[in-house]
């Protein structure tokens, strides 16, 4: 499906073929007479890998303590927006960004901004399971101790907590001094979870967690996505839709590198406010 040229004024509107459609964000008023308030914050936020704009002027807010999941075909922008959360983009020499993207009110592409820090609060989990060659206890207390937690004591306590959180204490309590490769491909990425969580961050970015993973697999991550949910930012890209309608609560969808429409998932699949997410979700094209 061919999509005319687009620009966007800077109140977040995108204009297609002459005619400008709103981008539709969350209902923050309501969300935040419950408690929720605005963790990161999008002001025409670009995302550039040498003269190649990725991602096109984003504006939006992502809620605290909310699931977002972010859709879209491939190649539209939407791990690219989300490593720029965490500011692993940094990693591609080419890549730059211009426009503001807020973390609890700071600028996360500040001068003054601290990766480390800023990693150990927005922490991330990717496609495939990546555990260290070490054993099940030390990957978990690997980002404690990298950030001066020593006492062995308490490193128990928070490898036990974290891997509870995981939903995967009970199945390897009893062989924590084991290498982490011998666990199962979804043991792998709930362990990845769970050290993510052991820093104890506020936000939890996931990269299309469970696409390596077979479907007995894939349901204990979105369990655990669920025990999470109120208890973290988590923003997850997924190209499942199904996935993304059971978990979420907001979805975002990104085509070319814009972000076409952004809303309350019910409202997103069952309502779609504009054609291009329509065409998507109906899978006219992919």
């Amino acid at each position: 499906m061919q999509m005319t040229a687009e620009s966007k004024d800077s109140a977040g509107v995108a204009s297609q073929g002459g005619a400008k459609r709103e981008i539709f964000l969350p209902p923050d008023r309501e969300r935040l007479k419950e408690g929720g308030t605005p963790h990161v914050v999008a002001k025409n936020f670009s995302i550039f890998y040498g003269d190649f704009e990725a991602v096109k002027k984003v504006n939006a807010d992502i809620l605290s303590k909310y699931v977002t999941a972010i859709i879209g075909p491939s190649g539209c922008g939407k791990s690219t927006f989300l490593r720029a959360i965490n500011r692993m983009n940094d990693l591609i020499p080419s890549c730059h960004t211009t426009g503001t993207l807020m973390f609890e009110g700071e600028d996360i592409y500040g001068k003054y901004t601290d990766e480390v820090l800023l990693r150990k609060r927005i922490g991330m989990v990717f496609q495939k399971p990546n555990p260290f060659p070490k054993s099940i206890f030390d990957n978990i207390a690997y980002g404690p101790r990298l950030h001066g937690v020593n006492d062995k004591k308490i490193l128990a306590e928070i490898v036990e907590k974290s891997l509870r959180k995981a939903v995967l204490w009970d199945e390897v309590s009893d062989r924590l001094d084991r290498n982490a490769l011998g666990l199962s491909g979804g043991q792998q990425q709930r362990l990845c979870v769970a050290r993510a969580l052991a820093v104890e961050p506020d936000i939890l970015l996931l990269d299309e967690p469970t696409s390596a993973l077979d479907p007995k697999a894939t349901a204990k991550i979105e369990d655990l996505i669920e025990e999470l949910r109120g208890s973290y930012t988590i923003l997850i890209v997924t190209h499942n839709m199904q996935q993304a309608s059971r978990v979420s609560d907001h979805t975002m969808f990104f085509y070319e590198g814009d972000l076409v429409e952004y809303a309350p998932t019910k409202h997103l699949f069952t309502n779609p406010r504009d054609q291009v997410t329509e065409d998507y979700i109906t899978g006219r094209f992919s």
